[in-house]
């Protein structure tokens, strides 16, 4: 007997994406979490003060006010706040220097002076052609460009690289590279600094008001307005439990799929599955300060994000030390104050402070001490204004969630195979060998980011294939 049309698996944004989609469309749809609250890596927690939230995993979302999907979604008519830095992110440097992108482009080329035209020529062009090339970068990478002009135009520039003289100018550009987490110093690396770098000089990246569960509220609320149910507590170990459902889709990493499905699914694609690589991980700490962090330049404590990971040469060591399984001596850590755009998060002067290092994969260092030495270096006396802590060592994020192998939080590495072949090799990506089964999860394309592109196209792929529907307008009622 059918308990509906569509099960999702996890409530991460790509499931609750897919089932927003899947809702609008008239289905009956219900959604199975693990664990007892919404989100995935949009859950937020007050860790220390009951009136102060922490984000548990995401906390800035470059992709949510530029992802098709969230465009179309309107979360400003759905009362999500996106509160915008002037200075989208930040490098410090050893002496009291720092490198600034700020939301002006003319502002931030000014800033890095002899390599400002150098800046320039490197993201103006994109930002002429910003909606089509994050439509494609944001797509199932199976279609041609809407403008061919520009994807080249991108192409170009990321094989070959941009080419700066100063310190300052090539670490900004490569801390943005290193949200690919792994090997940055090529095509993958440049390709997601040039995507996330012109969106800081566009549409920005935004911090949601109140932390990102609001995100997953709004993404919730309207699927329980369109007849979705929520089963939380409930987690899924065989597919078979699923039997009742004609159509399921899967918010999982490949390796939790793989244990879910594995009685079922064919041996050679299982085999697939088993191959999938992870990325290193990221150890997370969470600090709850008296005070604004002390940058040793003041400027950096207007910044939404602030990479620590000093020059070039250093990030791109520490990265491929990762990858190799070694922890150096000077991980990349990224940093957010949300309070710094959104007062609500301050409450008597205490405020939250995230940070993440890059770690290798399944490492069980505890964070605190590492991440708080790497803020001590560039912000002096930060130590004094810590009035509690807690840390996720990468191995221990997998507990927090199964998707997150050995701590990767992007599910799967990102190299050029990974990109296309995610996670196993073929034409519709979110498909199966299994009929009606789809997986909807960041192991499929286009990979990591709140973006809710991989649930959306999943849906997508589910209502051509078993109902001969095409997707719904996700404008608000």
């Amino acid at each position: 007997m059918s308990e509906g049309h569509a099960a999702v698996v996890g409530t991460g944004p790509n499931g609750l994406a897919a089932a927003v989609t899947l809702a609008r469309a008239g289905l009956a749809v219900v959604l199975f979490e693990a664990a007892p609250e919404i989100g995935g890596g949009l859950r937020g927690e007050a860790l220390f003060d009951s009136r102060i939230v922490h984000d548990v995993c995401s906390a800035v979302h470059p992709m949510a006010t530029a992802s098709p999907f969230f465009r179309e979604f309107d979360l400003a008519a759905r009362g999500v706040g996106l509160a915008h830095p002037e200075i989208g992110y930040a490098h410090p440097l050893d002496g009291g220097r720092a490198a600034l992108a700020y939301r002006s482009l003319d502002a931030t080329c000014a800033r890095l002076g002899a390599d400002g035209p150098a800046w320039r020529r490197t993201f103006e062009p994109l930002l002429h052609h910003s909606e089509s090339l994050t439509s494609l970068f944001l797509s199932d990478l199976r279609r041609p460009p809407r403008s061919p002009v520009g994807a080249l135009e991108f192409g170009l520039r990321a094989l070959r690289g941009p080419r700066f003289r100063g310190e300052e100018a090539s670490a900004l550009f490569t801390g943005v590279a290193a949200h690919a987490v792994g090997e940055i110093s090529g095509l993958v690396g440049n390709a997601i600094a040039l995507m996330l770098g012109h969106l800081a000089h566009g549409s920005g990246w935004p911090l949601p008001v109140g932390g990102s569960a609001a995100i997953a509220r709004a993404l919730a609320d309207d699927i329980t307005a369109h007849g979705g149910e929520f089963r939380l507590g409930h987690r899924v170990a065989d597919l078979a439990e699923l039997s009742g459902f004609p159509v399921v889709l899967f918010d999982t990493g490949a390796r939790e799929f793989l244990s879910v499905g594995r009685r079922r699914l064919p041996s050679r694609y299982a085999e697939a599955l088993s191959r999938f690589r992870y990325a290193p991980g990221a150890a997370k700490a969470d600090f709850l300060v008296s005070e604004p962090i002390p940058w040793a330049d003041p400027e950096v404590g207007r910044a939404g994000t602030v990479h620590l990971g000093g020059t070039r040469a250093s990030m791109i060591r520490e990265e491929r030390m990762a990858t190799r399984g070694k922890l150096g001596d000077e991980p990349f850590v990224l940093v957010v104050d949300p309070g710094v755009v959104d007062p609500s998060r301050i409450v008597d002067g205490k405020r939250p402070v995230w940070a993440y290092a890059h770690v290798p994969n399944g490492d069980d260092t505890p964070p605190v001490d590492l991440v708080r030495a790497r803020i001590e270096r560039y912000a002096p006396g930060f130590s004094d204004t810590v009035l509690e802590a807690r840390g996720i060592s990468a191995a221990a994020y997998e507990t927090y969630n199964p998707n997150y192998v050995g701590g990767d939080i992007g599910a799967g590495a990102m190299d050029l195979k990974q990109i296309v072949a995610r996670p196993a090799l073929r034409w519709d990506p979110y498909t199966t060998p299994l009929r009606g089964v789809y997986l909807c999860s960041a192991s499929t394309p286009p990979g990591p980011g709140v973006h809710g592109m991989s649930g959306y196209l999943a849906a997508a792929s589910a209502l051509r294939r078993h109902f001969n529907l095409r997707p719904p307008s996700l404008a608000p009622d």
